[in-house]
C-alpha cells in the first residue's frame, strides 16, 4: 500500500485541466452543432425538421459509451487517424449537440409569436428577424438551462476514459492502481469535480431567478 505524493497530486491536477479542456471543446463543438439543430428544427423546411428530429432522437437514444468507441475506432476505418482527445471531443460534441439543440429549440419557440409577426410587419428579412428580434430574447431564456447543462458536460467527460483518454477520473484510477488508497484518492477526485460543477450549478440557479423575475 503506497502513499499519496506531490507527484500524484500534480497528476490529478493535470487530469483536471484535461477535463476542463475537453469540456470546453465539447461545449464549443456541441454548441455549434446544437445551434444548427435548433434553427433547422424551428425554422427549416419540413424535410429539414424531419431529418433534424431523427438526428436528435438517434443521438439521445444512443449511450455516450457507444458514441465514444464509434468515434475512436470508427474514424480510422475511414482513413482518419484521430488521437483519443479528438475522438472524445467529436463524440461529446455530437452528444451535446442533440441536447443543447433541443434546449435551444424550446427557447426559440417560447418567444411570443407576436414578436416575429411584428418584425415581419417591419419588412425585416428572415435573417434580420432572427438575429435582431428572436435570438436576443431566446438567449435570455436559454442561458440558465445552458449553464446548468454544462455541469452534465463536465461529468460526462469521465466516460472518455473508455477510449484511453486520461482525464480526472482516469487519473484517479491510475493513481489508485499504484497506491491502493481508493477512499482518499476518489475523495480528492470528487472534491475536484465538486469545485468545477458546484459554481456552475449556483450560477445557473441565480440566472434562472434573475431572468424569471425580469421576465415577470
Amino acid at each position: 500500500m503506497g502513499f499519496l505524493t506531490t507527484a500524484h497530486l500534480l497528476f490529478l491536477l493535470d487530469g483536471l485541466l484535461w477535463t476542463v479542456g475537453l469540456s470546453l471543446l465539447a461545449f464549443l463543438g456541441g454548441g455549434t452543432l446544437g445551434f444548427l439543430v435548433a434553427i433547422g428544427c424551428s425554422y427549416g423546411p419540413r424535410w429539414s425538421r424531419f431529418l433534424v428530429s431523427c438526428y436528435v432522437k438517434l443521438i439521445q437514444g444512443t449511450p455516450l459509451l457507444v458514441l465514444l468507441p464509434l468515434a475512436y475506432f470508427g474514424l480510422p476505418t475511414l482513413g482518419l487517424d484521430v488521437p483519443a482527445l479528438a475522438a472524445a471531443a467529436i463524440a461529446l460534441s455530437i452528444y451535446v449537440s442533440a441536447y443543447l439543440g433541443e434546449i435551444w429549440r424550446g427557447c426559440l419557440q417560447s418567444v411570443p409569436r407576436q414578436q416575429a409577426e411584428a418584425a415581419e410587419c417591419l419588412a425585416l428579412r428572415w435573417h434580420h428577424r432572427l438575429a435582431h428580434v428572436l435570438l436576443p430574447q431566446a438567449i435570455r431564456i436559454a442561458t440558465p438551462p445552458t449553464v446548468g447543462f454544462m455541469v452534465q458536460i463536465v461529468k460526462n467527460t469521465s466516460l472518455a476514459s473508455a477510449i484511453g483518454f486520461v482525464e480526472l477520473a482516469r487519473a484517479g484510477q491510475i493513481i489508485n492502481n499504484s497506491t491502493f488508497e481508493p477512499f482518499v484518492i476518489f475523495m480528492i477526485v470528487a472534491a475536484m469535480y465538486f469545485a468545477l460543477c458546484y459554481p456552475l450549478s449556483v450560477f445557473s440557479r441565480r440566472l434562472e431567478r434573475k431572468f424569471h423575475v425580469a421576465h415577470r
